[in-house]
């Protein structure tokens, strides 16, 4: 089907990473994975292999003193050639923000900044429930949003308006949002991250938009 690369950033709802893998391999989609460090907290690495991408991986060899050669691969540059999408799943506050305003200072922002605009992308924020309803998140999300195609979108809508005319707009971006559930900090609210189901769909959608 697609070659989907995943990015997983350091939300608690980083645990479903591994669901997410074999629900979209499920789906017959090719699936790497490129995690910060922050979400390798959350779990276990080892049953993906060679699948998956750390930070460290842009540098192979450096902790035994090797050093870039001319000719050497470039590992996010790679990534972005092999991917026919970008999936982010969850999405942190923190990265959210970078990716808004154009930080790159890990493997997976620096395919972002890298990434082909016309090839689609899918996001699914995380987070506690007052970080998702920080001004700051609309802000973000409007940003992202402009970038990939969706124009201007008025500043005063409420998250679901606001997501769904960020879907409605941009051919190459769909957003997934975060649902309403006791969260792992105790919290009860919005910033859960959605239904591993809703976000397969959401790539398959996003991929038959973009090819349309």
């Amino acid at each position: 089907m697609a070659n989907i690369l995943l990015g997983a950033t350091g939300s608690v709802a980083a645990v479903r990473v591994p669901a997410l893998v074999q629900s979209l391999e499920a789906a017959g989609h090719a699936v790497k994975v490129v995690a910060t460090d922050a979400a390798l907290y959350f779990f276990d690495p080892a049953p993906l292999g060679p699948d998956l991408v750390r930070d460290a991986d842009e540098w192979p060899g450096r902790d035994a003193g090797g050093r870039y050669e001319r000719g050497d691969a470039v590992l996010h540059i790679e990534l972005r050639k092999w991917a026919d999408a970008l999936v982010v799943a969850p999405l942190d506050a923190n990265t959210l923000a970078k990716l808004a305003v154009g930080l790159c200072d890990n493997c997976l922002t620096c395919v972002w900044r890298a990434w082909d605009l016309a090839k689609p992308v899918v996001l699914a924020p995380a987070m506690n429930t007052l970080m998702w309803q920080h001004p700051f998140t609309r802000r973000h999300l409007r940003s992202v949003a402009a970038d990939l195609g969706a124009g201007h979108i008025p500043g005063h809508l409420d998250d679901l308006p606001l997501i769904a005319q960020i879907n409605d707009r941009s051919k190459t971006l769909r957003v997934v949002p975060p649902v309403t559930k006791a969260l792992a900090c105790g919290d009860v609210g919005v910033g859960a991250l959605a239904e591993v189901s809703a976000i397969v769909a959401a790539v398959g959608e996003v991929l038959a938009r973009a090819a349309a």
